[in-house]
């Protein structure tokens, strides 16, 4: 059993923001101490990380790279020492990708396997289903998702994404870039559920307060298979076609739209999980050539790539291109699964901010978190700088937007943290827990 005593340490913001900023040099630190053993002060017993994956259902390519990463960050946390002088211990569990399984997942993961937090998922109608179980439950939350769900208020105090950025935050980003070089009639072509939904809302009038509009709203079903019977809806004015797909068919979608349009098409700009786990050379792929997508983190190693790429890349084993070390064809949804990397390095900061010891203390590392804004470029967080917004749970960081060349993604564009913002919609800080 978790020790359960109360800490009396105050958690205050500069302590929060302190042990973001030195994270790097603190594991580099207690790694070079020679035969370090995790401390017996705080009990040597491991902190459960339950690990909401999807490894079935439409989610499972991402799932599978989730759990590579998340191993990978935990064996890193572990290699300098653990959280607090105790081991980082993962507990996974597969919820199907399905949102009723989430929840039960959840309940799971908290009651009969005694996790201290929940953290990893992706999708966002799981995220919807299961977060309100994880409010009842009282345990900390911590989602890989992208979808406007924890930053709209709709969730709960307990639900926190300070990993990844969310879909609007993308989209203010996106749109400014598709309007001015790209064309001004645009038609968006998104999948049938929350996710979706929010790159129709937030991306449609970003677009129109950037002096562009909006043909057509084509939603398909995430499950779909084929996808020509959709194609004939795109207006013939069309300058742009948007396009995000995600599922198992995302290679299929993206094929038989080169069949559709071949060289003929409008201008075409995709969010990367239209291509996530998908080999760019793939044959069939050639009229992607010269498009544009919208990144979370660049899929191949830039010219200018940083040493913190560099050593990301090797500890989840990702080669140059994107791909596995071990198999050039197994491609990573190398734009995604880099949350699961800095999430799990928030909650280890997150905790030792709290001097957390166990469940009497997730409030405690509720509000550590809640007190973290400035969370800098670094081995923790390779993706770069980022701002966290403790008031709506979500943090903000750079986008990426990169152009097919040559059976590779060249990068083009990065935005800046502020060019992502938006007012605030709510204020979990104010309920209670």
């Amino acid at each position: 059993m978790h020790k359960t005593q109360k800490t009396t340490t105050p958690v205050t913001r500069r302590g929060a923001l302190k042990t973001l900023g030195t994270g790097v040099g603190a594991l580099a630190a207690v790694s070079a101490v020679p035969g370090f053993r995790f401390s017996q002060a705080h009990g040597s017993e491991p902190i459960r990380v339950g690990f909401q994956v999807h490894r079935t259902g439409i989610g499972a390519a991402y799932g599978r790279w989730y759990d590579r990463t998340t191993q990978a960050a935990a064996k890193r946390i572990n290699d300098a020492g653990g959280i607090n002088g105790r081991p980082l211990e993962i507990i996974a569990a597969d919820d199907g990708t399905d949102p009723k399984r989430g929840a039960e997942v959840v309940e799971k993961l908290a009651t009969q396997e005694n996790c201290d937090v929940v953290f990893g998922t992706l999708f966002s109608h799981v995220v919807v289903g299961s977060a309100p179980r994880a409010g009842e439950l009282k345990i900390p939350y911590f989602v890989v998702s992208e979808g406007h769900h924890v930053a709209s208020g709709i969730l709960n105090r307990y639900t926190l994404q300070p990993g990844i950025t969310d879909v609007k935050s993308q989209v203010e980003a996106m749109a400014p870039f598709v309007v001015n070089n790209l064309g001004k009639k645009v038609t968006m072509v998104f999948p049938d559920y929350a996710f979706g939904h929010d790159h129709r809302d937030y991306f449609s009038a970003a677009v129109e307060r950037s002096g562009g509009s909006i043909g057509a709203l084509i939603p398909i079903p995430p499950t779909e298979t084929s996808f020509t019977k959709y194609f004939p809806n795109i207006p013939q004015d069309t300058e742009v076609l948007y396009h995000v797909m995600v599922g198992p068919a995302v290679l299929t979608f993206v094929k038989e739209l080169g069949e559709f349009f071949g060289s003929s098409g409008p201008q075409l700009f995709g969010f990367i999980d239209s291509l996530e786990a998908v080999d760019i050379g793939s044959s069939g792929l050639e009229f992607l050539n010269g498009s544009h997508f919208w990144e979370g983190f660049p899929r191949y190693a830039q010219a200018d790539q940083s040493s913190h790429d560099a050593a990301y890349r090797a500890a989840v084993g990702v080669d140059a291109n994107g791909a596995s070390v071990s198999d050039p064809q197994d491609v990573s949804t190398y734009a995604h699964m880099f949350g699961c990397w800095e999430t799990l390095n928030v909650i280890k900061a997150g905790m030792e901010a709290a001097n957390y010891r166990g469940p009497n203390d997730r409030t405690a590392l509720i509000e550590a978190v809640e007190a973290m804004n400035q969370i800098p470029l670094s081995d923790d967080h390779p993706q770069g700088s980022k701002l966290f917004n403790g008031k709506s749970h979500q943090v903000f960081g750079h986008q990426y937007i990169s152009k097919v060349a040559d059976g590779r993604l060249d990068l083009v564009h990065t935005t800046s943290i502020e060019d992502t913002m938006y007012p605030d919609e709510v204020d979990y800080t104010t309920q209670s827990f």
